[in-house]
């Protein structure tokens, strides 16, 4: 990962922390690919115990950089026909290929390389119309090739952007919009799973998920902090959910986070990162990248040193955890992998005349069915509705909350602004309360209209509203009408039928009528006017 001079967050002073040497490792290639050599220059930047002095901890600067792991939202595997399925009983899913079985050899998924061009699109990329794919080797118990296929040489796509959105304290009237740049996406093959029994002492394989299509999306150090990181991730997710190239359920996988964090003072060379690896909760990034920078903090103000290491986070205890040292060469052993070809893809100019479309990439032809974007789609809500920019915010952020606000919006009478007041308040408020999401939701588009058209007719009052919104909520199969009915929760409408009731009140209550006479407020008049 490149490293770059960090910038200051307007959002996040308190992170001004800690950072000495950013290590960096550059990849310089023959560019002549018919003579397969593969030359490694690698740029070791050793970390020098210090003096302790004394300075002022707010001066240190935090930069951070991520690799993003999306697994592809695919029937198949990355180069083989098995299946891919979530919780499948284990090693269920294993072709002899994902096996590594002699004589075996990689078909490439065509659904995996146009969902990489797709996102690659919708991430400012340029695509490389002909990259490499490459094999990186380690041993782990669960890889069994002994190799990774990945695209270290030439990945399918570079030099991209990210914008997303972050909140000023925590505070959505106060909304900063920055910029990550990506620095390349590859596609590369996931791993099988280790399971550590504890107990028996022993560690199982599982290698339904080995071979699965992986896209890495390697940001450029452009962050600060824990929170725009998070935002970053955030971002991203919605942008993969709305592509439909990577279901992005972090519980289960789908997209898992490195973080490589140092800290710098500004104006001195950036500081030895570490790396955080295989992170699954955004809200876990934040926190295992804010305590990563106090840490280092804490490190150098006490005269002692970063180390170039691997961590894991212990979300229980909030803390990281050194897991392998990187200060050694890691020598991958990378080379040109000989069972594939290269990969072309094309657009309209350049497409073959008599080429099979079932057999080719075309790049204009994924443009053209790229879908609306998070960020058009608030953009969109705030035009179309007159609704405030935080609003859009949740309402797109919140997955399948926009397409409820929008169905409500079409059978309602009622003003926008009020239609969020009862979904981002009332009804978000219950979902969360509950653990559910808005699919889950016991109350319908349809029904939460009809409440909202019962209380824009003057039908029922606001309080009588919420609390046939209770009732709704409770799931009894009846319709909002149908429980203004039953509870008798309407407005009176007829003159005389009030008159009536008013008179019937203080006929039966003379006593605490003749008390307030005698009290002089105000003179009751023998009928009601």
């Amino acid at each position: 990962m490149a490293a770059s001079s960090a910038g200051v967050c307007t959002a996040c002073t308190i992170f001004r922390l800690s950072g000495r040497y950013w290590f960096s490792r550059t990849f310089s290639y023959n560019n002549n690919f018919s003579s397969r050599n593969v030359q490694t220059t690698t740029l070791h930047c050793q970390s020098q115990p210090q003096t302790k002095r004394k300075t002022d901890p707010r001066k240190w600067v935090g930069v951070v950089g991520l690799e993003i792991h999306a697994q592809i939202h695919s029937n198949a595997k990355l180069f083989s026909e098995s299946g891919v399925h979530f919780a499948a009983p284990p090693n269920s899913l294993v072709s002899y290929f994902d096996a590594s079985l002699p004589g075996t050899l990689p078909v490439l998924n065509r659904r995996c390389v146009e969902a990489a061009v797709m996102t690659s699109l919708a991430l400012n990329c340029t695509i490389n119309k002909k990259s490499l794919f490459d094999r990186k080797h380690y041993f782990y118990a669960d890889l069994p090739a002994g190799y990774q296929i990945t695209q270290q040489r030439l990945p399918i796509a570079v030099a991209g952007s990210l914008t997303y959105n972050l909140l000023v304290r925590q505070k959505w009237n106060q909304v900063v919009t920055k910029t990550v740049r990506i620095k390349q996406i590859q596609l590369e093959q996931d791993s099988g799973k280790s399971l550590h029994d504890d107990t028996r002492s022993q560690t199982l394989i599982d290698l339904n998920r080995a071979g699965v299509g992986l896209m890495e999306v390697v940001m450029e150090p452009d962050m600060c902090c824990g929170e725009e990181a998070a935002a970053a991730v955030r971002e991203l997710q919605l942008i993969l959910q709305a592509l439909g190239t990577c279901q992005g359920n972090m519980a289960e996988g789908q997209l898992r986070v490195d973080a490589n964090v140092s800290v710098h003072q500004p104006g001195e060379p950036l500081g030895v990162r570490t790396e955080v690896k295989n992170i699954n909760s955004a809200r876990f990034l934040a926190r295992a990248i804010d305590y990563e920078i106090q840490r280092q903090t804490d490190v150098l103000e006490s005269g002692g040193w970063i180390l170039n290491e691997t961590r894991s986070f212990d979300y229980k205890s909030g803390r990281t955890t050194p897991m392998r040292d990187k200060e050694g060469l890691q020598d991958y052993r990378f080379m040109p992998e000989p069972n594939l070809p290269p990969l072309i893809v094309y657009d309209n100019k350049t497409v073959p005349a008599h080429a099979d479309p079932q057999q080719v990439v075309n790049i204009d032809q994924i443009r053209e069915r790229l879908p609306e974007l998070p960020n058009v789609r608030r953009s969109r809500l705030v035009e179309q509705y007159g609704i405030l920019p935080e609003h859009s915010f949740t309402l797109v952020n919140e997955d399948g909350l926009m397409e409820y606000f929008v169905s409500v919006a079409r059978e309602t009478k009622a003003e926008p602004r009020k239609i969020i007041g009862w979904i981002i308040k009332d009804l978000l408020g219950l979902l969360k309360q509950h653990s559910l999401n808005v699919s889950q939701s016991p109350i319908s588009p349809m029904s939460m209209a009809e409440l909202l058209n019962l209380l824009e007719a003057g039908t029922v009052s606001s309080s009588a509203a919420k609390q046939v919104f209770q009732e709704l909520w409770k799931g009894a199969g009846s319709s909002a009408s149908q429980i203004v009915q039953k509870l008798d929760l309407g407005l009176l409408q007829d003159r005389s039928t009030l008159e009536q009731i008013c008179r019937t009140v203080i006929d039966s209550h003379q006593e605490e009528v003749r008390a307030v006479r005698g009290w002089g407020i105000f003179h009751l008049p023998s009928k009601v006017e």
